[in-house]
């Protein structure tokens, strides 16, 4: 995800920016870059590819005095065009204008097309080319920087936030916004704009939330702020309670607790400049996406641990609502076979980190054997990995990528990094559907109304993190458990039990419910505690037939249910009505919170350590 920082100042500009973008870095990136206009109203430039140490090695060596008390900067995830320097942002026209971009120009190519007629050069293969050059061109008939961009974002289909200086209009600075989040920071003779508050939290606490479709016109005195009909209007200043820092535990006991309580803003994130007037932007997953998603024929996931769990989710996900073949396999043991590849497949590979060694292996086989371009009679393929890591090995070994923006996960055991995997596997149906016509247009506006409603779902849940806590009781003396699902809960049941067995130590698996009978119930006494989840759905009567057949056999049961569900706690049996109103795509996703939060509670009880687990690390980058 894309980072922006900006500002207008008295003083030297420089340290503030580059902070900002180093604040940046967990959202992911692969180059960076600053431009300033200097105390002659001229612009400096300045960018790199990797990391912000070397966009600052590259400023230290820099001849001229690179300084400047207006400038924006970039942090670059690639889109449209290759990480390289010449791709990097900012980017400049006709040595006047200059354009920092997050998001997607849906329509950049016709742009393009009109531009190059006009004479306009290009010097990179971004869609931020044609925003910088619309500008250029409305400010040769516009009086002022601020009518240019008004004029210009009217060209633009998709989404977009925007940092602009100029040199004609020298103590400006615009920012736009549309589907991509952007903050202005409120200083003292000083003014600052963001894609994340955090960049900004070491200059000011105090914010204005631009709104869809706002424009602001920014000076050291005063601020601006234009509707989407060109009026003035005025938005809220709000102090930001974050700590300048994104990574430290501030009240939270483990880093785990504190990411599981992220959620509902991880969620809203990785929503964040994907859905545009009720769906999904096909982009949102490569610049090249529509044209693969047109030819697929099946899916292959491949993951390993927690984002097994998700593919296997999706698995449902893609044949019932969108009527696509979908397999999904540990990468362990698909790389070490010879797997039949039907023609036309997407290959799917998901990872928290994207350095998996299993996964990136699997990806990198299938890659030798097999490329896009049919021949030789072998099928083609194309390459997808979704990924909270922009500069990981996966992200660059593929054709396609979309990163989860959850921000860093600190705890081993992931939380958000799975919720987020599943948010955007919920995309990636819903742009398959569309491109390939087999998902309406209300079905996918139902499907994106209820993805924005998850933040609201999961913070329903965590207001029943007390019940659990003392639920989790009941598991200080235990040694093992059962966890059951059916549908797309028996992958939540199953990433329950891994969770349980990661940070406490207790044996757990999962099962289909229905397979009580094919062995599992042979297991069922007073010390096997069992843990449900029950869904409205239409497979909740034979669950509760499941049930009964652990209470007959005298089973410790707890029921993470539906407010509708009609279960009641009685002996043997707790229930905890964790949510309501949830469809087929949330409800996977809205209860494994609970269970997330019953593993934490108990790995307390148990005296473990929660956030570092014996024997294991964030990241397998090993066999």
């Amino acid at each position: 995800m894309c980072g922006i920082v900006g500002g207008i100042a008295e003083r030297n500009l420089v340290p503030i920016l580059l902070e900002g973008l180093r604040r940046l870095e967990y959202r992911g990136y692969d180059s960076s870059g600053i431009a300033l206009l200097d105390a002659d109203s001229n612009i400096k430039r300045v960018r790199s590819i990797g990391k912000i140490k070397e966009l600052e090695a590259r400023i230290a060596h820099e001849k001229s005095d690179f300084s400047g008390s207006i400038g924006i900067a970039h942090t670059r995830w690639a889109t449209h065009g290759v990480p390289s320097e010449k791709n990097a942002h900012p980017h400049i026209c006709n040595n006047s204008v200059v354009v920092v971009h997050n998001g997607i120009i849906e329509n950049y190519q016709t742009l393009k097309q009109d531009q190059l007629a006009a004479g306009y050069q290009f010097t990179s293969e971004t869609d931020t080319e044609v925003v910088v050059h619309a500008i250029h061109q409305q400010l040769e008939t516009n009086d002022n920087l601020l009518q240019a961009v008004m004029q210009a974002v009217k060209q633009f289909e998709g989404a977009y936030a925007l940092g602009v200086i100029a040199t004609d209009d020298p103590q400006t600075l615009i920012a736009a916004r549309k589907g991509s989040p952007l903050v202005i920071g409120i200083g003292i003779g000083e003014h600052f704009i963001a894609s994340d508050v955090s960049a900004l939290l070491p200059v000011t606490q105090r914010f204005i939330f631009l709104e869809e479709g706002d424009i602001a016109k920014i000076t050291k005195e005063e601020i601006q702020i234009f509707d989407t009909d060109g009026l003035l209007v005025d938005r809220p200043v709000k102090q930001s309670s974050l700590s300048t820092t994104s990574v430290e535990l501030g009240e939270h006991k483990h880093y785990m607790h504190k990411e599981i309580l992220e959620q509902p803003q991880a969620v809203a994130d990785t929503l964040e400049g994907r859905i545009n007037q009720q769906q999904v932007l096909v982009s949102s997953f490569g610049q090249e996406a529509e044209e693969i998603f047109k030819k697929i024929q099946q899916v292959q996931i491949i993951a390993c641990g927690t984002s097994y769990h998700a593919g296997l989710v999706a698995k449902y996900w893609f044949e019932d609502i969108i009527s696509m073949p979908c397999q999904v396999e540990v990468a362990s043991e698909y790389r070490y076979r010879n797997p039949v590849i039907q023609d036309q497949t997407l290959f799917v590979t998901i990872s928290q980190s994207g350095e998996t060694a299993d996964t990136l292996a699997a990806l990198q086989q299938i890659k030798q054997k097999y490329t896009q371009n049919s021949n030789d009679d072998k099928p083609s393929i194309s390459t997808l990995t979704i990924c909270n890591v922009a500069e990981s090995s996966l992200t660059r070994e593929s054709d396609l990528t979309c990163l989860t923006h959850a921000g860093p996960e600190i705890g081993v055991a992931s939380t958000k990094a799975f919720t987020t995997q599943l948010v955007t596997l919920a995309l990636l149906i819903v742009s398959i559907g569309r491109v390939k016509n087999s998902i309406d247009a209300y079905r996918e506006a139902s499907i994106i109304k209820g993805l924005q409603q998850l933040p609201s779902l999961i913070t329903k849940v965590l207001k029943h993190e007390a019940e659990i806590e003392k639920i989790a009781e009941d598991f200080a003396d235990k040694e093992h458990a059962l966890f059951l699902g059916r549908g797309t809960m028996y992958p939540i049941a199953m990433e329950g039990a891994l969770k349980l067995k990661e940070i406490s130590y207790i044996h757990a698996e999962a099962y289909p419910a229905g397979e009580l009978k094919h062995g599992p119930l042979a297991l069922i006494d007073e010390k096997m505690p069992v843990i449900a989840v029950a869904p409205l759905d239409d497979l909740l009567e034979k669950l509760k037939s499941n049930l009964q057949e652990v209470k007959a056999r005298g089973g410790q049961m707890i029921i993470f249910e539906d407010e509708d569900s009609n279960i009641n706690s009685e002996l043997g049996l707790k229930v905890i009505k964790a949510t309501t109103n949830v469809g087929r795509i949330t409800a996977p996703i809205v209860f494994n919170i609970a269970l997330q939060l019953l593993s934490y509670h108990v790995a307390l009880i148990k005296g473990t350590d929660v956030d570092q687990p014996r024997n294991l690390a964030k990241s397998v980058t090993v066999e």
